[in-house]
């Protein structure tokens, strides 16, 4: 029999493709349900987006902007969820809004963070508050123009070892988890996907059966239907790429900060590994292949001249140590402006043959839980044995 030959083992429930924190996420949801779990994984865990965000777990203030207050309302009770399920690696962190006369006013600042203090119950951070930054000690790093503005509270996050905890919590649970394991093809046979994977160290190909499949590839998530799989989607995902850099520390004290641009858009500066400073991100549509990215050198001068016209220590791009870029799919709802594309995610179900597809568009890591959740509802009783069932509250809030 050769390597790829159909498999005569009992099929998993779930074949889940991706190892982001969504696909880590959803394996360490269903086999706390009761399922038989396999994970693979091109490269290893978090190699793209799930590593290359702003590291935040917040509910995007944002977003209210663009009327996503469920989204938000979500963002907010998971922050608090996760807050206090993992504070070994996240941990709250209260934000310095300047109020910037040629963007937004005051009035309307104000009223967003009264939003974001109330649109979630049981908030457990301070809430937000007006400050005046000629007395305030948050003050001293802004230039002299910038008189008030406010704090409000949100979340940190080492956003890469959240998805290794993730992974390796599902596989004590039972879950099979495969870095460096590409899906080749897979089919629709007598209800259910029989799937050829390959090793990509050795270059064995194996094959293996699932009763469902999700299909969490992050940026490779359209390809796979329609390359990978042959399978007609209607919808779509917006790539975008976002970049930040690191420079010596530019402030003191355990505050961040987030400022308004002309643009519109909103840039943080961040406490860094002691030392440093992270500043980020920008948002550049991107249309090429996904896949590693790098930082292009107008972005590094637009996230310099950004802070520049908020801190007095004036950054230089000199000053980077280090970048990052990282290609963020969001689900494409036509918004002309990458900045407002919705950060929600959308969950696409294909029950063609009795054989669920499941695909995940869009999303972010403060959400990931909650759509993990949804994702087992989704996939169905057959694909997940029990996965109908209320999970145990004390393995769900259990600490890892």
């Amino acid at each position: 029999m050769s390597d790829s030959a159909p498999s005569s083992a009992q099929p998993y429930d779930l074949l889940i493709v991706g190892g982001g924190v969504n696909g880590a996420g959803i394996a360490r949801d269903a086999v706390g349900r009761g399922a038989s779990v396999l994970l693979v994984e091109q490269d290893d865990l978090a190699s793209y987006t799930s590593s290359s965000s702003t590291k935040l777990i917040h509910g995007g203030l944002r977003y209210l902007e663009y009327y996503e207050f469920r989204l938000v309302r979500e963002a907010l009770t998971e922050r608090e969820r996760l807050l206090a399920m993992a504070p070994h690696i996240m941990w709250p962190m209260r934000f310095v809004l300047p109020h910037s006369k040629l963007v937004r006013p005051a009035w309307m600042l104000r009223a967003g963070l009264f939003l974001y203090d109330h649109l979630a119950s049981n908030m457990t951070l301070p809430k937000s508050r007006a400050v005046d930054f000629r007395t305030h000690s948050s003050g001293r790093p802004l230039k002299p123009e910038y008189t008030k503005g406010f704090v409000y509270s949100d979340g940190w996050v080492q956003d890469s070892r959240l998805v290794v905890l993730n992974a390796l919590d599902a596989a004590e649970r039972g879950a099979e988890i495969r870095t460096r394991t590409r899906l080749i093809k897979a089919n629709r046979v007598n209800g259910l996907w029989e799937a050829v994977l390959e090793d990509r160290v050795t270059g064995k190909t194996s094959a293996v059966r699932a009763r469902a499949l999700v299909n969490a590839a992050g940026p490779w998530v359209a390809r796979l239907l329609s390359e990978t799989l042959n399978i007609p989607n209607s919808k779509s995902v917006r790539l975008v790429k976002g970049s930040h850099i690191i420079v010596p520390r530019v402030f003191e004290g355990p505050q961040a900060y987030i400022f308004q641009n002309p643009d519109k858009r909103i840039l943080f500066a961040i406490p860094y590994e002691q030392n440093y400073t992270l500043i980020g991100t920008t948002d550049i549509p991107w249309k090429e292949a996904p896949g590693t990215v790098g930082i292009a050198p107008d972005e590094v001068s637009y996230l310099c001249e950004s802070v520049n016209r908020y801190f007095q220590t004036q950054v230089r791009e000199s000053d980077v140590v280090w970048s990052y870029a990282g290609l963020r799919p969001l689900y494409d709802d036509a918004s002309a402006n990458a900045s407002a594309v919705t950060r929600d995610y959308v969950l696409d179900l294909d029950t063609t043959d009795g054989a669920p597809l499941l695909s995940i568009f869009g999303g972010k890591i403060t959400t990931y839980r909650k759509l993990a959740e949804h994702c087992s509802g989704e996939t169905g009783p057959r694909a997940a044995r029990g996965c109908r069932r209320k999970l145990d509250r004390q393995r769900s809030s259990a600490r890892w």
